[in-house]
């Protein structure tokens, strides 16, 4: 584990200074802006959505130099997706990362112009991106567009589910989108940029699908087990929320075994690869043994 904890802290180190040039190119000219979208962006965080581009690229040998951009994009998409969620119209949440949300630390419609800054920024970064092909960027960003889609439409299923009575297949569609949509995009960007057959590609994909199921269980799992102080956010609040999550619907040890499961299968896509998938393994183990 301590090499994927350098692998995450390498890759944080590469994708951050890759968003602060991109911030500093974009010429925003309200200071308070740029402040909220810099607040929300540098505010810690293994940037786990880059690590997994990266670990992909390795995967299927993609330099890194080709996914920076990418893996930029997607964690400018991820941050204005959790200013947006914190806003009291949705999530409520006063904290984020063991520091004050956006707009508790600012306002609420700096908040929100500071989320639709990164949105559209993310997409002018791979637009704007010289180390790969004009066919691949078209790829990147209509992939980039229908996972953000995704995401924001398993938000507001997210939000209309919350006091009802939701089966395990709901459940799933929920977080398959909300939380899903951006890590199977992270695995679908390295595999376009890519030289890789379709078995391999198939296999990758596979392997995304359940690892974004996996990390949404682990999540609810925290949620239940876990403290504020711990999670860098408020606990429990799924719960007091009426939240469709894996607990809710399955039990506290359904959900462990469901977690088990979903982590079998994710490591099994990647069988094909051998050796060379060794990061990812590791990436899925290491998700795995956060839920408690």
């Amino acid at each position: 584990m301590n090499d994927l904890a350098s692998f995450y802290a390498e890759s944080a180190e590469s994708v951050d200074s890759a968003i602060a040039r991109l911030i500093d190119d974009a010429g925003v000219e309200s200071e308070r802006l740029k402040q909220a979208m810099v607040w929300s962006l540098f505010g810690g965080g293994k940037r786990f959505r880059p690590a997994l581009i990266f670990a992909v690229g390795e995967t299927l040998d993609v330099p890194q130099a080709k996914l920076m951009r990418a893996a930029a994009a997607i964690e400018m998409i991820h941050t204005y997706s959790l200013i947006h969620d914190d806003l009291p119209a949705m999530d409520d949440d006063d904290l984020r990362r063991g520091r004050k949300t956006c707009h508790k630390k600012f306002d609420e419609a700096t908040a929100i112009l500071a989320g639709d800054a990164l949105q559209v920024l993310a997409f002018g970064a791979i637009a704007g991106d010289e180390t790969i092909e004009t066919e691949k960027k078209l790829v990147l960003v209509a992939g980039l567009a229908a996972a953000a889609v995704k995401m924001v439409a398993g938000q507001q299923m997210d939000l209309a589910s919350e006091g009802e009575d939701v089966s395990g297949e709901q459940v799933e569609a929920i977080h398959r989108n909300k939380t899903g949509a951006l890590i199977e995009y992270c695995a679908a960007a390295a595999a376009a940029v890519s030289e890789a057959d379709a078995a391999s590609i198939q296999a990758i994909k596979d392997f995304a699908v359940n690892l974004g199921l996996l990390f949404q269980i682990t999540d609810d799992l925290l949620d239940v087990s876990q403290t504020s102080e711990l999670l860098g956010k408020t606990a429990g609040k799924d719960l007091t929320s009426g939240k469709a999550t894996y607990p809710a619907v399955f039990g506290f040890e359904g959900a462990v075994q469901l977690a088990n499961d979903t982590h079998s299968r994710s490591i099994s896509a990647i069988d094909p690869f051998g050796s060379k998938a060794a990061r990812l393994r590791a990436i899925a183990y290491s998700i795995l043994d956060r839920r408690s």
